[in-house]
């Protein structure tokens, strides 16, 4: 087990700030609220999750939390979402991380149903899409702002059996490279981490076969930890991160060729 070193985060780099973090109540997502509070940030996490939302709210700072259940392919829930995060720690947004996703089930591109496609792309890459929509008028106007989306490595090379997922994580990459120029001279940076595997739940929608391929791929030959993803994204949501915009940080043991 990795330690987390949050006994030694004596530099409160989010004093005052607010956070929100989409599937921030389980696995990646928890690892980065757990972080950034520990920096010092008030969170909101949003989930479709009611059970795991109260799970993560009973082990994080009860007066630090917030908690919005939404399912995120809906635009009138995020803004609604958006709006609990800001009656809890005031109007600034100050931190958006994208990191709500699902992987959908594994196939071949043809034998990929209408609704396993749509589910994947509708929560990883529409559900970026209206979270940026939704917070980033608000960085604009304050003139402060981190957006941070979790990408995939497999947005950049596509893993075979996995089309639906690895399309809606290339787009993820390229809606935060368009979203980084847009917002460049408004001291809003917007930009994205490309993991390879990370040791979450989520590998138990996935077959062994599919798990087996991918662990193969790292030269680390071994997946992320929840907490070394989730301290590069605390940098990337850090006022230490100043001239870095719609750009790709990797975290893949070593996977990534480019």
């Amino acid at each position: 087990m990795f330690n987390t070193g949050l006994d030694n985060l004596s530099e409160q780099w989010f004093e005052g700030q607010t956070a929100v973090v989409t599937g921030g109540s389980r696995g990646l997502g928890l690892a980065i609220t757990s972080v950034l509070q520990a920096r010092g940030a008030s969170v909101c996490i949003i989930d479709n999750n009611a059970e795991a939302l109260a799970e993560a709210a009973a082990v994080l700072d009860p007066h630090r939390t917030a908690t919005a259940f939404a399912d995120i392919r809906d635009g009138e829930q995020v803004e609604t979402a958006l709006a609990i995060a800001q009656q809890a720690f005031g109007p600034g947004i100050d931190i958006l991380v994208n990191n709500a996703g699902v992987v959908g089930t594994n196939g071949l591109t043809w034998d990929l149903d209408d609704d396993n496609w749509g589910l994947v792309l509708g929560v990883n890459l529409d559900g970026t899409f209206r979270c940026c929509r939704a917070v980033a008028p608000v960085m604009k106007d304050n003139g402060y702002g981190r957006i941070v989306n979790i990408a995939s490595i497999a947005g950049k090379e596509g893993n075979p059996n996995a089309a639906h997922y690895s399309t809606s994580k290339a787009g993820v990459i390229g809606l935060t490279k368009s979203l980084g120029k847009e917002l460049a001279t408004d001291g809003v940076l917007v930009n994205a981490v490309a993991p390879a595997v990370i040791s979450t739940p989520m590998l138990d929608d996935m077959t062994a076969e599919h798990v087996a391929y991918m662990k193969s791929k790292i030269p680390m030959a071994r997946f992320a930890e929840t907490s070394e993803v989730a301290h590069l994204v605390a940098f990337l949501s850090s006022p230490l991160m100043t001239f870095s915009t719609g750009a790709v940080f990797d975290a893949s043991g070593g996977r990534a060729t480019y």
